[in-house]
C-alpha cells in the first residue's frame, strides 16, 4: 500500500451549487478531542448554517486502531458524511478532518445532487492542500570528533539534499558529536560509502533504529 499523506496546513474552500453555499474545512488532528474542537468552532464560526457534516480518519498508531467517522448533521442519511469519507480515503489522508458546512440555497440537490456536491466539496479542499507524506525512515547515525564537526555536518547536509534525506541537531557529547540523518532504508549503504569517501575511512556510519517521519511531498508524487 501507499505511504498515507498528512496536511501540512489547514484549508478551507468553497463550493457554490445551485445556490447553495459548501463551505469545506480541512483540519490536521490526533484525536477525537481534537476533531470535537474544530467542530465546535465551525458551529460558532457559522451558526446560520443548516448542516455542518463531518468526516474524520485517524491513522492506526501504537495500539490505537483506526478511526472512521462521518456524520450527515440532518441530510438525508448517506448523502453527506459517508461521501465526504469516501473522498478522503480515495485522497490517502490520515490524521484528517472534513467539516462541510452548508448554507442553502432555496433550491433541493436531492440525494444524488447532495452526494456529489459533498463529495466534489471534499476532493476541491483536498486537491489544494499541501501534503506531506507519511513514511518510515532509517535513523543513520555518525559519531565525528568535534575537531570535524563543522566539514562532517555540511557534508551530511549536501548528501541529505542530493538524496531527500533528512538531517537532524547535532547531539554534542565531551569528546564527540553526532549527526543524525533521517534516509530511506534503501539509501544506507549509498550514505556509508559516500561517508568513507569523504572522510578518507574515519567516519562511519551506523542504523540506529526506524522512524515514522512525515516528509515533503509534491501533488504529482502523492
Amino acid at each position: 500500500m501507499p505511504d498515507p499523506l498528512v496536511l501540512a496546513a489547514d484549508v478551507e474552500t468553497e463550493l457554490v451549487e445551485k445556490r447553495s453555499r459548501f463551505l469545506t474545512r480541512l483540519h490536521r488532528v490526533e484525536d477525537l478531542d481534537q476533531a470535537e474542537d474544530r467542530i465546535r468552532a465551525a458551529r460558532r464560526d457559522h451558526p446560520d448554517a443548516r448542516h455542518h457534516c463531518t468526516a474524520l480518519v485517524i491513522g492506526a498508531r501504537g495500539d490505537a486502531a483506526e478511526v472512521n467517522r462521518s456524520s450527515d448533521d440532518g441530510e438525508p442519511s448517506g448523502t453527506a458524511g459517508m461521501p465526504m469519507l469516501q473522498s478522503l480515503l480515495h485522497a490517502g489522508l490520515v490524521d484528517t478532518l472534513a467539516i462541510v458546512t452548508r448554507y442553502f440555497g432555496g433550491v433541493k440537490l436531492g440525494a444524488g445532487g447532495l452526494m456529489r456536491a459533498y463529495t466534489a466539496a471534499v476532493e476541491q479542499a483536498a486537491s489544494e492542500a499541501t501534503v506531506l507524506r507519511r513514511t518510515q525512515l532509517t535513523v543513520a547515525e555518525l559519531d565525528v570528533p568535534l575537531a570535524e564537526i563543522g566539514a562532517a555536518e555540511n557534508a551530511v547536509r549536501q548528501w541529505a539534499a542530493a538524496h531527500s534525506a533528512h538531517v537532524e541537531p547535532t547531539v554534542y557529547s565531551a569528546r564527540a558529536a553526532t549527526v543524525q540523518v533521517l534516509i530511506e532504508p534503501s539509501h544506507l549503504e549509498a550514505l556509508a560509502a559516500d561517508t568513507a569517501r569523504w572522510s578518507s575511512g574515519r567516519i562511519d556510519v551506523r542504523a540506529s533504529g526506524d522512524r515514522l517521519t512525515d516528509v515533503p511531498v509534491s501533488r504529482e508524487a502523492g
